[in-house]
């Protein structure tokens, strides 16, 4: 694993698992979450499963430009990680969820593909709807 700095090159999206797991009706990260990323968002995702969170490489510029959305995003513990901060970052060969070791979620293909912040949004929106939804139902 390697710590590399945010802000410049790319940033970060801190996404809980619960968020994700709220869409999928999962209870642990899994091959399901990796495909649900892989789709929606289809840029490079890192998983913690020793933390259950999940990190979307972003532009650089996204904690700077959708900053009041990521103040209301940490309602659901959702952070936007920027100049300042440092990411591990795991091999570039390690695909696999293996027992607590971070893993590459989504492959990043290119330091030139990342996700997208609308696609992120609407990810912690549809996160959002499924954690109200179901506090609501209990």
């Amino acid at each position: 694993m390697a710590l590399l700095p945010l802000g410049t090159l790319f940033s970060a999206v801190r996404l809980p698992a619960e968020l994700l797991l709220a869409i999928i009706g999962g209870k642990a990260p899994s091959r399901d979450v990796d495909q649900l990323l892989d789709e929606v968002l289809g840029g490079p995702v890192i998983c913690d499963p020793r933390h259950a969170r999940y990190y979307a490489l972003v532009p650089a510029s996204m904690p700077r430009t959708w900053h009041q959305a990521a103040d209301d995003w940490r309602e659901v513990e959702v952070d936007c990680l920027g100049h300042g901060t440092y990411l591990g970052v795991p091999r570039v060969d390690a695909f696999e969820l293996r027992s607590l070791t971070t893993y590459w979620s989504v492959p990043m293909q290119s330091m030139a593909t990342l996700c997208a912040p609308l696609d992120i949004a609407r990810l912690i929106a549809a996160g959002r709807h499924e954690m109200t939804r179901e506090q609501d139902a209990t």
